[in-house]
């Protein structure tokens, strides 16, 4: 055991990637994919199916682009595990089995799903699975604070400010007031809760 081996702590990213390793039905999306990924034939051989699938999923659910899932597969171990990929360096070289897949073929994995509309029969396969456990896949809700501005002054009949107000900061901007917290459905727009 060297450096912070002896001193490691279970990430959020890497919980959630462990999370996501038990829930999603890795093998039962694969076999939507495979009849139309390229097979061995006279150039590279293609990347794994399921690694490629997984790398995707990164990109859904930390929000990378191409070239960034690349780079984030170098600087996160948690990633390269959850893909399969442990690359380790040595003054700029990688000694692991394999390296990562550049930014053009996971682009040219993407363009597959998209063109033969996998991503929808990828996120069916997934609900259907989920739905059999108990569990759901929702859309989210954003939520907004709202200031809501009262008077600092103590000039009024009591001769003291509002006991439920207090001084809120939002941005680099400090307010008398008090904050309103609104909820609302990413998909309908509509305020859910307040």
């Amino acid at each position: 055991m060297t450096g912070l081996d002896r001193y490691g702590k279970t990430t959020r990213r890497t919980a959630f990637l462990a999370e996501m390793e038990r829930v999603v039905p890795w093998s039962a999306l694969c076999k939507l994919i495979e009849p139309f990924y390229p097979k061995p034939g006279n150039g590279r051989p293609p990347v794994g199916v399921e690694r490629m699938l997984r790398i995707y999923s990164l990109q859904h659910w930390f929000n990378l682009s191409d070239p960034a899932v690349e780079e984030a597969l170098y600087d996160s171990q948690a990633m390269r595990h959850f893909v399969g990929i442990d690359p380790r360096f040595r003054e700029g070289q990688a000694l692991g089995r394999e390296p990562v897949p550049d930014e053009t073929t996971v682009c040219r994995f993407r363009h597959l799903l998209e063109a033969h509309d996998l991503g929808r029969r990828l996120f069916d396969e997934v609900q259907r699975h989920l739905a059999a456990k108990g569990l759901k896949v929702a859309t989210g809700t954003i939520v907004d604070a709202a200031i809501i501005n009262a008077p600092s002054s103590t000039k009024n009949a009591e001769k003291a400010r509002d006991p439920e107000m207090h001084q809120t900061k939002k941005g680099n901007q400090w307010y008398f007031g008090m904050k309103a917290h609104f909820g609302v459905d990413s998909r309908s727009k509509l305020i859910c809760s307040s």
